[in-house]
């Protein structure tokens, strides 16, 4: 505010008193279009405000995003870390009933009072980040970086988030017959091969099965007896049959229960979708990561994997997936820094890049 004193709104789906949905819009019009809206981890305040039909709109900037590009290494960027490192100045953290830290779930337990001194606390903090951080960009040279792709990904990020994904639960419940009958064969080809039947996925009756009762030699051993890890089945699967549908067992009930059980429990009530999140400040490298649930990690080399990626898909006639992928982009790139005439040639002729380098070291 002019006075530069902080000012606690507690949004309309919070548990605390909320301020009138009006009043909310009547400040975020009172904001001018020229002026720059900071914040620390802005994607969320943004979900957070369009559930009361509020958008932002650039001038952005979020610190949370800054902290990373100076320093994409560092595995956090919380406002607790930025303080610390930046500021020398330690926030208080707020336990909530899952013992997360200072998050906003947990400020929205707090009583309205409290909440109101810990958001204060935070806008002032991200405040001087801010000061800190926008001249740093022009020392780091990170503004065009900064301002004119990470903050309008952020915006692009939060629709994405927000829109979700469908996901057919009568594709996935379809599968989940399938691969629990493969799971029960598998299980009865293990009971089988043991001579008895025992709890599969206890490692340490299995390591007794394997290396006591059959008497297969063990390959590694650890502090609570011989390993029978999938190191340990892969090595011994060209001997021993149980091995190898031990492999196949743990592949489809991981399947099963990573996915094809866990995908329907996160889809949200009220969308029919799965919304999950995508993270801009996680990775070293500048690629995006997704959590909660990780759709980049979404199997494809097995059979079963791909049955799963079917089950993604779309709710209404008029929408399409479509997938694009830039080919090879880091060697193009490598290519255009090294001005490397074999690359170059490779990629203006459409060669399979590693096929012509094997060509070029083997002669």
């Amino acid at each position: 505010t002019g006075k530069k004193k902080g000012v606690y709104i507690p949004l309309a789906h919070s548990n605390s008193f909320n301020v009138n949905h009006d009043d909310l819009n009547a400040l975020f019009e009172q904001i001018g279009p020229q002026t720059t809206i900071v914040g620390h981890n802005l994607k969320e305040d943004s979900l957070n405000l369009l559930e009361e039909g509020i958008s932002l709109h650039e001038p952005l900037f979020d610190t949370m995003i800054a902290s990373y590009l100076f320093q994409s290494q560092l595995p956090r960027h919380s406002l607790i870390d930025s303080a610390r490192r930046e500021l020398h100045y330690e926030l208080k953290p707020i336990t909530d009933l899952t013992g997360t830290g200072r998050n906003r779930s947990s400020i929205k337990e707090s009583s309205p009072d409290e909440a109101a001194e810990f958001c204060a606390e935070d806008a002032a903090i991200i405040y001087h980040l801010y000061e800190r951080y926008k001249k740093r960009l022009v020392t780091d040279k990170l503004e065009d970086l900064f301002y004119n792709i990470e903050i309008p990904l952020l915006l692009i990020l939060t629709e994405m988030e927000r829109t979700g994904v469908y996901i057919d639960c009568d594709i996935l419940k379809e599968i989940n017959r399938t691969i629990s009958g493969e799971i029960e064969k598998l299980t009865e080809a293990i009971y089988k091969q043991a001579g008895k039947e025992f709890n599969i996925n206890s490692t340490q009756q299995l390591s007794r099965i394997l290396f006591e009762e059959m008497n297969i030699p063990p390959v590694k051993k650890t502090k609570t007896g011989y390993s029978t890890d999938n190191s340990v089945l892969e090595a011994l699967s060209e001997d021993f049959e149980i091995a190898r549908l031990l492999i196949d067992y743990r592949q489809l009930a991981k399947l099963r229960s990573t996915y094809i059980e866990s995908l329907p429990q996160l889809i949200n009530s009220k969308t029919g979708r799965i919304h999950s999140s995508f993270n801009q400040t996680i990775t070293s490298t500048g690629r995006l990561s997704s959590s909660n649930p990780n759709l980049q990690n979404i199997p494809i080399r097995t059979r079963a994997g791909r049955e799963i990626r079917k089950a993604f898909t779309v709710d209404d006639d008029d929408y399409v997936i479509l997938a694009a992928d830039y080919s090879q982009i880091e060697l193009r790139i490598l290519g255009i820094l090294s001005k490397d005439r074999n690359l170059i040639t490779a990629f203006n002729h459409h060669q399979d890049i590693h096929a012509q380098t094997a060509g070029l070291i083997l002669n």
